[in-house]
């Protein structure tokens, strides 16, 4: 018998079953070129591909966790911004002369109840179990009271960022300098009634004047003095500062005063003898006003100098709560920002990687349909010549070969 049937017959069975083990691979996986042997240039391009596509998956579980944490940020600016503006409705009631000393009693107590729920929400947790605003300390509980009463803040003003797409940085921190940096009075000065006040006078700020001059007022640290006496004409006022007169004239109804580039009413009538003291505006904690109001209301009299001298303090609380209304719609505006960066970042990541796997698939991947065809005619050719051969072993002639 001659082997050489055996042998090129074994020989072409076994390449035929190599490539069809082959294609049973390629239409299981999907993938056509597994090694640098099978596709040099291929290989290659998946390879970088494929890196391409990890990175850009870690940058969207970066990407989540920002937008997971800011999101919360933002959810609880929303919240102190309704919890100011209500506050901000209490002290209109408060200053709008009808009332009564146990109503001013009962707000001073819806006061002290906003502050608890202000501290509850600088004390906001994330998902992941840190305190949003603790800068980069946020497994540290960031406001905390004193013995005194006071709120502390133990966080810090740290700056976190991370990689969101290529090249593409995004804040991953917030902190609490939003509840703690605001500026009391109008921002650049605060005035307060002197104590011994016997007039109803009210000195009300209508704003600035003169941003140069305001400005430098309040990086100083001399008040101005304005002090009420009778004149030969009538009542007089006189602006002192340093111990020098900076200003003086007559006083009538309504008036405006100018006082270091600042702008007040002078509503009501002082007294001779009567001081207002304007100093410069000095950061004072969202926590420590909302104490400071619901103090000023609970001590509110009836005594028409002692409620001129309440209500002097409350529109200056007024002012002071102006400054934290705007910080936290500035804080709110650019944690917006900083979520549209994010949101934009991940939809270009979702394009690129869609991108980069077509560039993949294309490199690697396996003509699924001609695959497929080429698996179904190499198997029927294997077991048409299994078919064959036995066929042949079968003659009896084949045994005189």
């Amino acid at each position: 018998m001659d082997l050489a049937f055996y042998t090129n017959f074994a020989a072409n069975l076994t390449a035929q079953e190599s490539q069809l083990n082959t294609l049973q691979e390629q239409v299981s996986t999907g993938v056509a070129v597994s090694s640098p042997s099978q596709g040099p240039a291929a290989y290659e391009t998946a390879t970088l591909g494929d890196d391409q596509i990890s990175a850009l998956n870690s940058d969207t579980t970066a990407q989540t966790n920002i937008q997971d944490q800011l999101g919360i940020v933002s959810d609880t600016y929303s919240s102190v911004s309704s919890l100011f503006d209500n506050v901000q409705s209490l002290l209109e009631q408060a200053l709008n002369g009808t009332t009564s000393s146990a109503n001013m009693a009962s707000l001073a107590s819806q006061v002290t109840a906003a502050g608890g729920q202000l501290l509850g929400l600088a004390n906001t947790t994330g998902a992941n179990g840190q305190f949003v605003f603790g800068g980069s300390r946020g497994s540290v509980q960031p406001f905390q009271t004193n013995q005194d009463g006071g709120v502390a803040y133990m966080g810090d003003g740290g700056q976190s960022q991370a990689s969101i797409a290529p090249g593409v940085l995004a804040s991953s921190l917030a902190n609490g300098e939003v509840f703690m940096t605001g500026l009391s009075g109008n921002g650049f000065g605060t005035a307060t009634a002197a104590a011994s006040n016997t007039g109803d006078a009210t000195l009300v700020s209508q704003g600035v004047n003169n941003p140069a001059a305001a400005s430098a007022f309040q990086a100083g640290s001399s008040p101005v003095t304005i002090s009420f006496a009778q004149g030969a004409s009538g009542l007089t006022y006189t602006e002192t500062q340093n111990g020098v007169s900076v200003g003086t004239g007559n006083v009538s109804a309504g008036m405006s005063l100018q006082v270091a580039g600042l702008d007040y009413q002078l509503n009501g009538t002082p007294a001779a003898g009567d001081s207002f003291t304007v100093s410069p505006s000095r950061p004072q904690s969202a926590f420590s006003l909302l104490q400071n109001i619901a103090a000023t209301l609970s001590a509110a009299s009836s005594n028409p100098a002692q409620a001129a001298q309440t209500n002097q303090q409350l529109n200056e609380d007024l002012s002071s709560l102006a400054q934290y209304q705007q910080a936290v719609v500035t804080a709110s505006a650019q944690n917006g920002v900083t979520l549209q960066a994010v949101s934009n970042a991940s939809a270009s990541n979702t394009a690129q990687s869609t991108a980069l796997q077509g560039a993949v698939q294309s490199a690697i991947g396996v003509n699924m349909p001609s695959a497929i065809t080429q698996l179904d005619n190499t198997l029927t050719s294997v077991q048409a010549a299994m078919k064959a051969f036995s066929d042949i072993q079968s003659l009896s002639l084949f045994n005189y070969i």
